[in-house]
């Protein structure tokens, strides 16, 4: 037996909506990418379909979420207070525009090389 608390439902549906939101995409762009119906996404964001391991990990890719987020798992956001967060913004302030790009570019790179979601090749 597991020792991980149970997911909250609801939590994953809100969760599936602000991703979607977040990502700019609107549920027609998703069912289509998903190779599904619009009602369907919008069912799932409702709480009124389950939804498949496989097509958890879709979307999950989909929105750039992790699934553990999308779960209830993780946390909504980084507290604010957290001492490291507040000094990786400081440093980041300091930086120029085009150094910033770079960065992010890298950070997308090295998430992309290091997610555990990607099977090996």
């Amino acid at each position: 037996m597991s020792d991980a608390p149970p997911t909250n439902p609801a939590t994953i549906h809100a969760r599936l909506r602000a991703a979607r939101e977040a990502a700019g995409l609107s549920q027609g762009q998703v069912a289509k990418l998903m190779g599904m119906h619009r009602p369907t996404i919008s069912e799932m964001e409702a709480g009124n379909r389950r939804i498949a391991a496989h097509e958890l990990t879709k979307l999950a890719d989909l929105y750039d979420a992790k699934v553990s987020w999308l779960l209830g798992e993780a946390p909504e956001r980084a507290e604010a207070n957290d001492p490291k967060l507040q000094l990786a913004a400081r440093e980041l302030s300091k930086l120029k525009p085009d150094d910033l790009d770079r960065l992010l570019k890298l950070i997308a790179a090295m998430k992309t090389d290091d997610d555990p979601k990607e099977p090996s090749k």
